[in-house]
């Protein structure tokens, strides 16, 4: 089950890595896109392959790229959650000046505008647009202010709009990218202690079952021993089935359902060895018990408390066990007369206090079950999913 689970999870882990991986290269080639739409409408074919060869349009997208892988998984980790907000504010400001004076995005224009100039080497006809190298049909040529270079140059070198725009929105999505997956972590974490802390009280549970049982059995071997019973060694055969019963297989959260049935039937054969005649005994055992599953140990506690507060070598006693497994149910129905004092009765209550916490944590909202004490008979009848 456990090897299962692994694999589940490391299934589980490559999907999500892979979905990650798809998410972040299709978010990029979108974002290679822009510029290339935005050349597309003032451009031929020719000059669009002229960008993607120019430098400064991968000088553009590599900075970028690196500014969003920077800022999420150097600056944020280890300076911005561990609170170091001095010096993640420092870079911060250090590289938006790289920014500023670097002006990627304007290079990228100013570049594309110079691909669109003419060749040195070629005059145009008197009248006719200059084509652009290698392209097939010509374009006017850029206009040209007083300096001879393209209007607004002068007021474009002091500031690069779209390049700080684009700064403050590669640092915002990373910051927002990081703090969720940040938030799902933790997440994660909460809910695996959660599991952690339910699996401890489920094994605090059974360790509260086992050495009881196994004491009461200990106690009635010893008795049949003291008294040189000969059903002693058949005694301690049925022991010994029922502690490996109990170390090799109670440890899993569900076992088989027939295993179970055998261990109850090694129970009560161990309890009949030392019953009065005046004590009346039926259990059955209905349905095929083949390829159906249970919790281990579940049942184990309402027919100890048969034997321990039910039963009497004073009185009459008339006690039932009765399991029924149907197609997707098993139906369990114990019944026996309330002999004990008060005092037994509160400790039964403490033992199915216990057994209902298995059954939430086991069964959650999966089982049905029924106690009853009505006309001095305690009844339990319990349903559960196989």
């Amino acid at each position: 089950m456990s090897l299962l689970r692994n694999k589940d999870s490391i299934l589980y882990m490559f999907r999500s890595k892979a979905f990650t991986i798809f998410t972040h290269v299709l978010c990029w080639f979108l974002f290679f896109s822009l510029p290339m739409l935005f050349f597309s409408q003032q451009s031929d074919d020719d000059r669009l392959i002229g960008v993607l060869r120019m430098s400064e349009y991968w000088i553009f997208y590599g900075f970028y790229i690196f500014l969003f892988y920077f800022h999420a998984h150097v600056l944020l980790p280890y300076l911005f959650i561990r609170k170091k907000y001095i010096a993640y504010i420092g870079i911060l400001i250090l590289l938006f000046t790289i920014v500023y004076n670097l002006k990627p995005f304007h290079k990228l224009v100013e570049g594309q505008k110079d691909t669109s100039a003419a060749h040195p080497n070629f005059k145009p006809p008197p009248g006719k647009p200059m084509p652009f190298p290698g392209s097939k049909r010509a374009l006017p040529p850029p206009p040209r202010d007083g300096t001879g270079g393209p209007p607004g140059r002068d007021q474009a070198e002091h500031f690069d709009i779209v390049s700080t725009f684009l700064f403050i929105m590669i640092v915002a999505l990373s910051m927002a990218i990081e703090i969720t997956r940040q938030w799902r972590t933790t997440q994660q974490r909460a809910l695996q202690a959660e599991t952690d802390k339910a699996i401890a009280e489920l094994s605090f549970l059974k360790a509260q079952i086992n050495p009881h049982f196994l004491f009461n059995i200990l106690n009635n071997i010893y008795s049949l021993a003291i008294t040189q019973n000969e059903n002693t060694a058949e005694a301690i055969l049925k022991l010994s089935n029922i502690m490996r019963y109990l170390t090799d297989e109670v440890k899993a959260d569900f076992v088989s359902l027939k295993n179970e049935v055998a261990y109850i039937q090694d129970y009560i054969d161990l309890q009949k060895l030392r019953l009065s005649k005046k004590v009346k005994l039926h259990f059955s055992v209905e349905g095929n018990l083949e390829n159906k599953k249970i919790a281990p140990l579940i049942l184990i506690t309402f027919i100890e408390n048969i034997f321990k507060y039910g039963i009497s070598n004073h009185q009459e006693s008339d006690i039932t066990i009765r399991l029924k497994a149907e197609e997707h149910q098993l139906v369990f129905m114990c019944q026996n007369p309330i002999i004990q004092t008060e005092t037994s009765l509160e400790r039964i209550g403490i033992g199915l206090t216990n057994t209902k916490d298995r059954l939430q944590f086991l069964y959650p909202k999966n089982h049905n079950i029924t106690i009853s004490t009505e006309k001095n008979t305690f009844t339990v009848i319990l349903i559960l999913p196989v």
